[in-house]
């Protein structure tokens, strides 16, 4: 769409530097500009929309007239509301729509936010905030904490050299084992702040195949791991040994929610590749991004823990520690993607983003 663009000045040109849909209209609601994040939601060049009335683009055109003319008369400086886009070729998108005018009398600017966009937005805000409020935790349970255990641990051990009786050690061994058992608790919720990153360009497949043969090696039988790839997929920059450790987790964590239906021979899980245009990271417009999905057809994520299966120590399963998907969060995060999770009885699809160069 890009190339069939037409000159416009510099100020409106920056528009096309935005994540947000933007058109500039006239006294007579004609286009006068459109950004490059609007010609790709409609599916039409800027040269296609440029010229026509914005309003003809809607579901509604007269609700958006109306709005138009709202901030026109000077009854509002600003108004907002929400409409359906129309698309060449596809559904209508909804969208919040804000109205304002410009130093120019006879022009506006319409910018048009995704209502699923700004939701994954507010989302990606949320979990932002969320993991650092992880990290900030963890730091302070390692100093609250590790210190007593070493000290509780050296105490056993002391013990253990003056207690003779055989039944008494056993207690000490036992204070010992659950020291060690808690310090490993500590060093796995600091473990993604401790080392710096490896940057370089990632075959995401060859991350998916390394993963692919550690878990059926893990899982020999009952369960079928297959391949769903895009093999057109550019490389990404990012750590590989984090991307590795950020899928293993996932998949792991899908294989293990499988138990009853590996035991019946009949357990699946899918590693699909992708390519998503125009998506959105953080306030920051990606044209490209690596849509990586596991889906498996196990029981789904249970109910009690479904809007908090990333936080630290929250699991559904007997024996886990719930820091695995936490951990696969982090690294994600640090790679200025989004991972999240769509699961029902029967499917769990688990949803990478990361941004391609």
């Amino acid at each position: 769409m890009g190339t069939s663009r037409r000159p416009h000045p510099e100020q409106l040109q920056a528009f096309d530097l935005l994540a947000t849909l933007v058109a500039v209209v006239g006294a007579d609601d004609q286009v006068r500009f459109a950004n490059a994040a609007l010609e790709d939601a409609v599916g039409l060049s800027s040269r296609s929309i440029e010229g026509n009335p914005l309003p003809d683009y809607f579901l509604d055109p007269a609700a958006l007239r109306q709005a138009l003319q709202g901030v026109r008369s000077g009854a509002v400086a600003t108004l907002r509301c929400d409409a359906e886009l129309r698309r060449h070729g596809g559904e209508p998108i909804p969208v919040h729509v804000i109205v304002a005018g410009t130093e120019q009398p006879d022009e506006l600017v319409v910018e048009l936010l995704p209502q699923e966009q700004q939701a994954r937005q507010q989302r990606e805000q949320r979990l932002a905030a969320q993991a650092r409020s992880n990290k900030e935790l963890f730091r302070n349970l390692a100093h609250e904490v590790k210190n007593p255990l070493g000290g509780i641990r050296g105490a056993a051990q002391l013990l253990e050299l003056e207690v003779g009786e055989r039944g008494l050690r056993e207690y000490t061994q036992v204070i010992i084992r659950e020291a060690d058992r808690l310090q490993a608790l500590v060093d796995r919720l600091l473990e993604p702040h401790r080392h710096p990153r490896v940057v370089g360009d990632v075959n995401i497949h060859e991350v998916c195949e390394r993963v692919r043969s550690l878990v059926l090696a893990e899982f020999p039988r009952g369960l079928v791991l297959r391949r769903d790839y895009d093999t057109s997929i550019p490389e990404l920059r990012g750590d590989r040994g984090q991307l590795i450790q950020v899928l293993l987790n996932v998949v792991r964590n899908a294989a293990q929610a499988l138990g009853e239906r590996i035991t019946a021979g009949d357990a699946e899980i899918v590693l699909r590749t992708r390519v998503a245009r125009q998506i959105t990271f953080g306030g920051r417009r990606c044209r490209l991004a690596l849509d990586l999905h596991v889906i498996d057809n196990g029981p789904g994520v249970p109910d009690a823990i479904g809007d908090r299966v990333f936080l630290p120590l929250v699991t559904g399963r007997d024996g886990g520690h719930g820091l695995g998907l936490t951990l696969a969060q982090t690294y994600v995060q640090q790679h200025d993607g989004l991972i999240e999770v769509d699961s029902q009885p029967g499917r769990t699809d688990f949803r990478i983003l990361l941004p391609l160069p």
